[in-house]
This record gives C-alpha cells, structure tokens and sequence, in this order.
C-alpha cells in the first residue's frame, strides 16, 4: 500500500479524538491537512474510512481495523528508529520534550545544561503544555517525553504502548492567608510560634470551613483535591477555580481563600502565606512519560537519565 507514517498517524488519533479539529490541534496540522492525509489513506485503500456522527467522526469497520495495525506499523517504525540510533557511538538527534510550568522552571533547566556538557550532538526541543495535555501529545508522537503529573487517587490513563515512570513524589499541605495560623490553629498546636517551630500537622476536614481556591473539577489536580476532602469527609467550598501556581498563590496571599500546595509550587512563585502540613497529605506523583517502542532510543534515555539524576 502507498501510504505514509503521517497519514496513519492521522487515522489512529481520529479514533482516539473523534474531530478532524481535534487531531490537526494535536499534531500540528491544519483540518485541511488531517482531512487530506485521510483521503489519501481512502484512496490507497479504496475504502471509506471514517463517516460523520453529528459534530464528530467515526471510523467505518474498515478504519477500525487499519487503525488497530496501523499502531503496530507505527510501533515497528519507531523500533527500527532506535535500532538505528544505538549503532551511532556519540549521541545526537532532536529530542522534543512536553513539560508543564513548575517543571518547566524547577527540574529541567539543570538536566538540560548536564546533557548539553555531556551529550553535545543531542538538541532538546521543549514545548511548555497543560499538565493534563502532556499524556496525549506523547500517545499522539507529537512530542518524545513528558513530564507530567499522576495522582493516586485519579490516576492518567496506563496504555501498554506508553511507559509512565516515576521521578518524585510530592505531598500536599495547606496554604493560608498570613496570620490565620496563629488566628485559626495555633491554639491547638503545643507552645512556639509558627517561625520557629513547625505545626503539628493539620487534619484535612479542619479546613472545611474555610473559602477554597482550586481547578475545575475537570482537571486531575481538581479532582484529585476534592476526591481527598471527600474522603476526609466534606466538600470544599470553592470560591475560585483558578488552573496557574502563581495565580493562585496570589489569592490566597491577598485573603481571599486557602489552596492546597507542594514545595514544588511554592519555589514558582515565593509568597507570604502561612503553610500548614496535612495529615493524611494528598500526593501527587512527578513522572515521565514515553513511548513503549522509544524506550530504548540513545536520546532519549540519556535524557531520561539526566532527569532522575536531578529529582533522586
């Protein structure tokens, strides 16, 4: 058949997106240019491939089935790349890397110069994303590696053709308004002040009362959160649903409302707000994020390297 890797890459995710929008937004193509891969596909094949379902597309049964092999040609190929790669002596090649904000500004920048000193044929390309994006641009080859984020009590998707591998965990504690630890909590923590001796930690459902700041429930970090106050047992009063570390830290450092933290998150942005550990903490999971087929590709496991150097 005469087609190419970009055209079945094109098929495999309009199974998975279901909008020829969706797909080119994915991986950086214009809908004129996803729907002329697919045609391309139809006419090699001399079947109809996909069919309208209102808004979205389908894949007809005949789709279906090349998408199924075509993940298996496109796993084959990126075999064949790294079989390729390990025969060079020196590692050099583009990596394209997904990361979201805090990682962006916490764990890669150093890894990036130690592979720049160590591996100076290897050009890291990153690409900054929504935290909740980083897992698809991976499935979609849109980028190589990601860093992301996995929480245990709402898990990102396991697929046996990506590994997610972890790199740190972090737990969450409470940040308040300056002052409502000694206004709210101090009397019932032993004598000292906040500045010179850590709080006892605080139970999650103490915080019931008090105004939150967190992201949509749409979000796994949203989720997450609310799925933890559940379980202690209430449900979060949110006054503000914001997504960015920063704007958030804002907020609750003008009084306006509490947000869960990690350290990670306060080294974004540093703030006068008053932090309070947890117990039981939530957690949340640092990870890597590639492709089954790459995992051996010199690039890449240089990087990956490098980055469980940095974060161990």
């Amino acid at each position: 058949m005469n087609w190419t890797s970009a055209q079945l890459r094109s098929l495999v995710e309009l199974g998975r997106r279901g909008t020829i929008t969706a797909v080119a937004a994915a991986l950086g193509y214009t809908p004129g240019g996803v729907s002329q891969q697919i045609a391309a596909l139809e006419r090699a094949t001399g079947r109809e491939l996909l069919r309208r379902a209102g808004r979205r597309v389908e894949l007809t049964e005949a789709g279906r089935t090349l998408a199924e092999h075509a993940e298996r040609i496109l796993a084959a190929e990126a075999e064949a790349m790294a079989a390729v790669e390990r025969t060079r002596t020196e590692i050099t090649g583009i990596l394209r890397v997904a990361l979201f904000a805090t990682a962006a500004a916490d764990i890669l920048p150093e890894a990036l110069r130690r592979a720049r000193e160590a591996h100076p044929g290897l050009e890291v390309r990153s690409r900054d994303m929504e935290v909740d994006d980083v897992y698809d641009a991976v499935a979609s080859g849109t980028v190589d590696l990601a860093l992301g984020l996995d929480y245990p009590d709402v898990p990102i998707p396991r697929d046996p053709g990506l590994r997610v591998r972890h790199l740190r965990t972090e737990r969450f504690a409470l940040a308040l308004p300056p002052g409502t630890y000694t206004e709210r909590f101090a009397p019932t923590v032993p004598p000292g002040t906040y500045a010179d001796r850590p709080p006892t930690p605080l139970p999650l459902a103490a915080a019931e009362p008090l105004p939150w700041i967190l992201p949509s429930p749409s979000t796994y970090y949203g989720r997450a959160i609310r799925t933890a106050c559940r379980r202690a047992g209430f449900e979060p009063r949110v006054h503000h649903e914001v997504t960015d570390t920063a704007a958030t830290l804002a907020l609750v450092e003008a009084g306006v409302g509490v947000a869960t933290v990690t350290d990670l998150m306060l080294r974004l942005r540093p703030s006068r707000v008053d932090v309070l550990p947890l117990a039981p903490a939530p957690e949340r999971h640092i990870v890597m994020i590639y492709r089954t087929a790459s995992a051996s590709l010199p690039t890449l496991t240089s990087l990956v390297a490098l980055l469980e150097g940095e974060t161990g």
